[in-house]
């Protein structure tokens, strides 16, 4: 194929490789920004101070959150927030009610539930209760009740049930949905939706478009790396035969 001349319109003449690297580094150029430009659009790192969510997010650790509107979220989620009463900062919790749910901890198994039915919950820290308090709330309409991960060492609705809508923050009040770890790069990796939820009304989110943002980047740094290599190695080449 290196072999195969192709004449450009100004007369000179290329081998088919040069151009098919050519084209490979301006796909990939567009791919490798495009993907950017698109991450850019959608999603925005958080930092999470504390170890409230851990082990699914460490202290410290930085999140991709991607922006959506409040009545998108859906059990399960783990969501960035702003709330004055809980302090008129961001913070992370996961969703585990919605408005018109009766949220309680614990059953005779140790389990939270969400109108009666127990939920498993494998994403939490240790083997013990779902809470080490007890508690039971009535989310109102258009509110979200939120838990840490870390149920023994997160400030979430439980310390806020007697403050005001039964602990419960408005749908208004986030401001995104995390879709991944993304630093320290050990815990890099996207976050599954659980399936515990998966059987209530409503059912559980689907991922948002991360994956197919990051293919998009790799797949163009590949193809500019691939094409930019090719003149070097053609020329070594050329160069070892004579």
């Amino acid at each position: 194929m290196s072999g195969t001349k192709v004449r450009t319109s100004g007369g000179h003449a290329r081998t088919m490789g040069s151009v098919l690297s050519g084209l490979a580094v301006a796909v990939g150029c567009v791919l490798f920004l495009g993907g950017f430009i698109w991450g850019a659009a959608l999603y925005r790192p958080y930092t999470v101070p504390t170890d409230s969510m851990a082990p699914t997010i460490g202290v410290g650790a930085r999140v991709l959150a991607q922006q959506v509107d409040g009545s998108e979220v859906r059990r399960g989620d783990v969501v960035v927030f702003r709330d004055s009463v809980w302090g008129d900062v961001p913070m992370v919790k996961r969703v585990v009610g919605v408005g018109g749910d009766k949220v309680a901890c614990c059953d005779a198994g140790g389990k939270l539930t969400v109108n009666g039915k127990p939920v498993e919950e494998p994403y939490l820290q240790g083997d013990g209760p779902a809470s080490p308090v007890g508690f039971k709330a009535e989310v109102p309409k258009g509110q979200l009740f939120l838990l840490g991960d870390h149920r023994s060492d997160s400030m979430d609705s439980r310390v806020h049930l007697t403050d005001r809508d039964n602990g419960a923050v408005p749908r208004s009040a986030v401001d995104a949905r995390v879709d991944a770890n993304a630093w320290p790069v050990g815990s890099f990796g996207m976050l599954e939706r659980p399936s515990g939820f998966s059987g209530l009304p409503g059912g559980i989110s689907q991922p948002g478009p991360l994956r197919p943002i990051m293919a998009a980047i790799v797949a163009g740094a590949v193809l500019i790396l691939g094409g930019a290599a090719y003149g070097p190695i053609v020329n070594r080449r050329r160069r070892a035969r004579v």
